[in-house]
């Protein structure tokens, strides 16, 4: 069985508190993009090994059980137990980019397995699951728009449609630590909230209201990004901006923009014609 993870980019995100945990309260939006990895598990019927990962596409540092899939796969096994299998990742979303790749490879093989195997697990409990993975993984279960807070695991739905415009995602090749960035920024309230904002202001003023508290530090160290956010700006975005902590920064635009890069930079272009998630 094959899926296709795809990755998410954040409309806004306001670092609002630190939490007696070490962890941040948030408030951001996850919006589903098409851009993807692919997954597929078969069943190792003649095998003895319980799970046996392979990798291609770009190289994953660290050990398998490093990998979320492979922690994935430890918790699903404690609610029902999964026959031997072999697992193959093509990794095509850059990692260390804002993007939670990683969260969404984990979020599906939690799906993928559930219905290959047809275990019937609840949302919820697939939900379940996947928060104990990291703070966004859980949103790749349902995949759908969604105000996130708390440690960006606490959601609820949201009025937001972008399928009428392009979005560029690019990503500049600079892997950002998610722990670093959250270690330099000092938390504070918005001046206005999220909701109100991507509810009832038009996308057109998104750029003198919605921000992404991530950005003025990471800009000063990776002032690269900066600089790549500018030449979205540049190309005719109507709203550019980093997603996460980094480095990723997408563009959303009225019209098909040029694409006007670094070439050593990777990209995806979702356009309004993109088949929906």
């Amino acid at each position: 069985m094959l899926v296709f993870p795809n990755c998410k980019i954040n409309l806004g995100l306001n670092i609002t508190k630190k939490r007696p945990d070490g962890f941040h309260d948030i408030e951001t939006v996850f919006y589903p993009i098409n851009w993807c990895d692919a997954l597929e598990v078969i069943e190792n019927k003649e095998g003895t090994e319980p799970f046996l990962l392979s990798e291609s596409g770009l190289k994953i540092n660290g050990k398998k059980e490093d990998n979320l899939i492979f922690k994935a796969w430890l918790l699903f096994n404690k609610i029902k137990a999964i026959p031997p299998i072999k697992v193959h990742l093509h990794k095509n979303l850059p990692m260390g980019a804002g993007l939670g790749g990683g969260s969404s490879d984990a979020a599906f093989f939690i799906n993928l397995i559930d219905q290959k195997f047809e275990f019937n697990l609840t949302n919820s409990q697939k939900i379940t699951i996947a928060s104990k993975l990291g703070s966004d993984c859980s949103f790749f279960i349902n995949n759908q728009p969604v105000l996130a807070k708390g440690k960006g695991d606490q959601f609820s739905p949201i009025k937001i449609n972008l399928s009428n415009y392009y979005i560029l995602v690019v990503n500049p090749n600079i892997n950002c630590n998610t722990k670093e960035a959250y270690n330099s920024i000092t938390p504070k309230l918005p001046q206005i909230e999220l909701v109100n904002i991507i509810e009832n202001v038009a996308i057109s003023e998104w750029k003198t209201v919605l921000f992404n508290d991530f950005e003025e530090t990471m800009f000063i160290k990776y002032p690269e990004i900066k600089v790549l956010k500018d030449s979205l700006y540049n190309l005719g975005a109507l709203y550019a901006c980093m997603s996460g902590s980094g480095s990723s920064v997408f563009g959303i635009f009225e019209t098909e923009p040029e694409l006007k890069f670094n070439t050593s930079y990777k990209y995806y272009l979702q356009t309004p014609a993109s088949k929906t998630l």
